[in-house]
């Protein structure tokens, strides 16, 4: 047998285990770490695996993919070109306090990460009886399990951002009552995203108010900054500031 056979084989057999695919589970499971991922895996054979507590906070659950990456961070740049754009575009017009708050918005964007993050139903019992899909999952993705928090976090148009306590049922815009919006806010709407990823854009002006969900633990909720008096306007600033918010999972252990 040739030196390159020999190699070629030892290689082989040393991948048959540490290059095995594998999905990472952290946070309130029994098994955290890698999990084996044989051929054809679905969501619900890590779930299994892995065992989720049953007093975790399923509804905070993230799973992270890496082919989401690319897109994600497109997005990203995305927002960022706007609060630069908004903060310019603020300074030409005078408007000193808007552009301190692009500004500062642009610093909070920067600072956070990319994740790939895929929205999905992760309830393990909802999968597992069928109430949910059960994609394929593939190798590098990851799943996480956060223990249930009791705040909720509100930014962007205010003084500065906030984390204040959860009540339930209370309303998105009643927690604006802790945290005032500024001049330079968006009046008419704010913008919920709850920590299962999904985002709501909800009218809170006597014309156009609407109840919705009411904020879940663990909820962000974004105020947003106008740009409609401003040149040029950015008018997709604030949705799409929402939607990269609600790539971040919840921290994995309790704050």
């Amino acid at each position: 047998m040739s030196c390159r056979r020999r190699w070629v084989l030892a290689l082989a057999w040393s991948c048959a285990g540490a290059c095995q695919a594998a999905m990472t589970v952290s946070g309130q499971v029994l098994h955290p770490g890698p999990i084996p991922l044989a051929p054809e895996a679905r969501l619900l054979d890590v779930i299994i695996a892995s065992q989720p507590d049953a007093e975790g906070y399923w509804l905070g659950a993230a799973w992270l993919r890496r082919p989401l990456l690319e897109r994600q961070a497109r997005l990203k740049a995305g927002v960022l070109f706007d609060l630069q754009t908004l903060r310019n575009a603020a300074l030409d017009a005078g408007r000193e306090n808007r552009a301190v708050q692009a500004a500062r918005l642009y610093q909070q964007v920067q600072a956070l990460p990319v994740t790939g993050r895929q929205v999905a139903v992760l309830d393990p019992v909802a999968v597992e009886v069928g109430f949910a899909p059960n994609p394929r999952v593939n190798d590098g993705d990851q799943l996480i399990y956060p223990p249930r928090p009791a705040s909720v976090r509100i930014l962007g148009a205010v003084a500065a951002s906030c984390t204040v306590a959860f009540q339930a049922q209370r309303q998105a815009r009643d927690y604006l009552d802790e945290c005032p919006p500024v001049a330079g806010a968006d009046r008419d709407y704010l913008w919920l995203i709850q920590p299962d990823g999904h985002v709501t854009r909800l009218g809170i002006a006597p014309w156009n108010r609407e109840e919705g969900a009411a904020p879940a633990p663990g909820s962000t909720v974004l105020v947003p900054l106008r740009s409609d008096d401003l040149e040029p306007p950015t008018p997709e600033l604030n949705q799409q500031l929402a939607e990269f918010l609600a790539t971040q999972p919840l921290a994995e252990v309790t704050p």
